[in-house]
């Protein structure tokens, strides 16, 4: 363990340059008593520190020093391993350089450590693209990252079909990239937006799905991200609002208990309160998006769904149920409300 620690504390120093006792104890968990002595035996190995009295004092390493060791455990490898995914890595066209940089750490390990992690390469493979969902890619995705590794400006000509408008043309400022799963997006600000502060500036980010530019420019004008932007938690926050803001189909249907755990499980369903029947079904209030998605959503479920409210839910099942007997040749469902806890495919069968 102090092995550990003494090498968590070098590479700490040699990451910010310079840190006070009290702060090392704070991060390592330990007494500033611990953290003195691994900076005794720190000096005594010959490691070049420097200790600076006053306010602003700490300890220091001098400028351009690194150590040789990289001390990675076989969770870190494994860590490093898993963030070689090769779709994402091949579409930002870092895919050599992946690859390059991956056999020099592999080189710099002792023998036993580069063992273990070839074991693991050859044992574990991360692959984000889903069954049904192809990538979302679009062949501006370099522009875009270039725009945002180089801090340029960009010049869009996009579908913004969710704005009623199929086409818009702007000039925006890329801060961030961000790939979700099947889909890439980018998070940028409006050019007019003059030296924003850090929280207004982020309060004007709106974000761009890739696949729907459908020409981009890289400018020449550059423009600075302001400090203290920190993009994974800008895009937890814009999502949560995101789903906040959707709109919600309230609902009661009744699903069959066995059917019960995978319905609870819809990505697209949100359960407010449900109670289990004694007669093998489970009653709901459930929240859909929309009439639509409602509808096409318990129909998937067969005779092990049925709608009991809003009235225009189950009368669109009913006509849709009418309509596919027809197409098929069967007798047709009649016109009434199906039975409580009864499913329309089970009441065609009855009257059949």
């Amino acid at each position: 363990m102090r092995a550990d620690r003494i090498l968590a504390i070098l590479l700490f120093l040699q990451t910010n340059g310079k840190a006070t006792v009290r702060e090392l104890a704070e991060r390592l968990e330990v007494s500033e008593r611990t953290i003195q002595r691994d900076m005794e035996a720190l000096c005594v190995s010959g490691i070049p520190l420097s200790a600076e009295r006053g306010a602003n004092g700490g300890w220091t390493l001098p400028e351009g020093y690194r150590t040789k060791l990289t001390g990675l455990t076989s969770d870190e490898i494994q860590a490093l391993l898993v963030l070689q995914t090769s779709s994402i890595v091949r579409e930002l066209a870092m895919e050599g350089a992946g690859s390059s940089a991956l056999s020099k750490l592999l080189s710099a390990l002792p023998v036993a450590t580069r063992t273990e992690a070839e074991w693991i390469r050859q044992r574990l493979h991360i692959d984000v693209q889903g069954w049904h969902e192809p990538r979302s890619y679009s062949p501006y995705l370099p522009v875009v990252q270039q725009a945002v590794w180089e801090g340029c400006k960009l010049r869009l000509r996009y579908d913004s079909a969710a704005e009623g408008k199929r086409e818009t043309d702007q000039i925006v400022c890329p801060w961030g990239l961000v790939a979700k799963l099947n889909t890439w997006y980018f998070v940028a600000s409006p050019e007019d937006l003059e030296a924003p502060e850090s929280s207004s500036g982020e309060e004007a980010l709106r974000t761009y799905r890739v696949s729907r530019i459908l020409d981009a420019e890289l400018l020449d004008e550059r423009f600075e991200v302001p400090d203290g932007f920190d993009l994974a938690r800008w895009w937890e926050r814009s999502t949560a609002r995101f789903k906040e803001s959707l709109p919600w189909y309230p609902s009661v249907v009744r699903i069959r208990t066995e059917a019960w755990k995978r319905f609870a499980g819809e990505r697209y369903v949100r359960i407010r309160r449900h109670s289990m029947g004694e007669d093998g079904w489970v009653e709901a209030e459930a929240d859909f998006h929309t009439l639509n998605s409602a509808h096409d959503l318990l129909l998937g479920y067969g005779s092990s769904a049925l709608a009991v409210r809003p009235e225009e839910l189950a009368e669109a099942i009913r006509r849709t149920v009418a309509d596919l007997s027809r197409m098929y040749g069967l007798p047709e469902v009649g016109a009434g409300p199906a039975p409580y806890g009864v499913g329309v495919s089970e009441r065609r069968g009855e009257e059949a």
